[in-house]
């Protein structure tokens, strides 16, 4: 099993590319299943989770091809074979269940398994099954799977979410482009991977008003074509690489971000005493004069601060001058990192959804556990600034969502490695 090992140094200076959005391209993907015509995406993240997509896809007989070193994805739904999504893929990733609104539109059925063995309402699935069923679907809970029909095809209903879900609003978008009618969805997700899901969409046919927005307006059509797509910038990956500098000091260019991605998030660096400067090319990041100060964050849906980048925000907080309070909105247990920075000398009271942060002068490295996705880099970004040296194990969650991040950092002044253990 692999480990990342960091030595604490000096500041980081240099340009870093930021590859396409993963959950993005987790939601694109899956629209190739509305055609038969060909669907191809460029700026392709290579990730384990993509890889994971495509041999999802191609179970279903969908043909998946990566070109230009996987930066490029060509999709085929010309010829299903299945409408069957099994638990041994699904289990390996919770975006799994974005192919259960395509195939029940075209197919008129699907057979999903829930994913990753969850429960309903755990990171709710079933605002997903809700959605499909104001469409008309006929939705049965059976061993596990989803078992879904849609006889004569799904008709237009209006979607009214309880709360914000960027899945269940992805899943409900995609099967309303070939249902009957019109279909509102309400309260919907206005994160930019929606957004940048429904260009696609409208490139391959469908008929789509007011994605950004709380209420999207779809039109359904009798049938999709291909369409040619580049998937959107990676914000999460955008606003950890940004936070880099602002952690252990010095410039970088993060090239390819954009602030309209993560405002909220750029409004707390700058608060934090991080100067962010757009140029041409995308972000110039640096840490202004001294320690940075602490702020307050609250996760919130877009354009709130992002849940995905509340770890990482943890680490800067750590050695920043003051106490800061972190209050996790979004999702529970979002905390498991904290157990592994105060290993490294962080002061941090987590009392449930919130977190009490006192910076301290300097982390001091020391091996750790990462415990999810964005746990992993947030102590990575830790160790860049600890003294001495920083061991992350378990660092398989990390492949799942940023590629090659000891190459990025190494390529600014970042003593970091990658170590397979025997």
């Amino acid at each position: 099993m692999d480990s990342i090992l960091v030595t604490g140094g000096g500041p980081l200076k240099g340009d870093i590319p930021i590859a396409g959005a993963k959950n993005a391209c987790l939601a694109l993907m899956p629209a190739t299943l509305l055609s038969e015509e060909p669907l191809t995406l460029t700026n392709a993240p290579r990730l384990s989770d993509i890889r994971t997509m495509s041999v999802l896809l191609q179970s279903l007989g969908a043909e998946v091809t990566a070109m230009q070193d996987g930066q490029v994805l060509a999709l085929s739904g010309h010829d299903l074979k299945s409408h069957v999504a099994d638990y041994d893929i699904v289990r390996k990733m919770r975006a799994s269940i974005l192919v259960l609104g395509p195939l029940l539109a075209r197919e008129g059925q699907a057979v999903v398994s829930l994913p990753g063995g969850c429960a309903i309402g755990a990171r709710p699935v079933d605002l997903h099954l809700k959605a499909l069923e104001a469409m008309g679907a006929e939705l049965e809970l059976r061993d596990g799977y989803v078992h879904a029909s849609a006889r004569g095809g799904l008709k237009g209903g209006e979607v009214a979410f309880p709360f914000v879900s960027v899945g269940a609003t992805e899943n409900a978008l995609m099967a309303a482009t070939l249902a009957k009618g019109t279909t509102v969805l309400k309260n919907a997700a206005r994160e930019p991977e929606i957004v940048d899901l429904a260009q696609c969409l409208r490139r391959m046919g469908a008929h789509i008003e007011g994605e950004g927005t709380e209420t999207i307006t779809i039109e359904g059509v009798d049938r999709l074509g291909g369409a040619t797509h580049r998937v959107v910038p990676d914000r999460i990956e955008l606003g950890t690489y940004m936070l880099a500098p602002a952690i252990c000091g010095g410039e970088v260019e993060c090239l390819g971000g954009r602030v309209d991605l993560i405002g909220a998030f750029c409004e707390k660096l700058d608060e934090a005493g991080i100067s962010i400067e757009e140029t041409e090319r995308g972000l110039k990041v640096a840490r202004k004069n001294g320690r940075v100060k602490s702020v307050d964050v609250v996760t919130a849906p877009f354009p709130g601060f992002p849940t995905d980048l509340q770890a990482q925000m943890m680490a800067l907080m750590c050695t920043a001058d003051g106490v800061s309070v972190l209050e996790e909105r979004i999702f529970e247990n979002r905390f498991m990192h904290a157990p592994e920075l105060m290993r490294m000398g962080a002061q941090i009271d987590v009392h449930g959804g919130t977190a009490r942060v006192t910076g301290v002068e300097r982390l001091k490295g020391a091996p750790v556990m990462a415990t999810d996705l964005r746990a992993s880099v947030s102590l990575i970004l830790a160790g860049l600034s600890a003294e001495g040296e920083t061991r992350v194990n378990r660092v398989y969650h990390l492949d799942r969502g940023y590629e090659s991040v000891e190459e990025k950092l190494g390529a600014v002044g970042a003593r970091i490695e990658r170590v397979s253990e025997t």
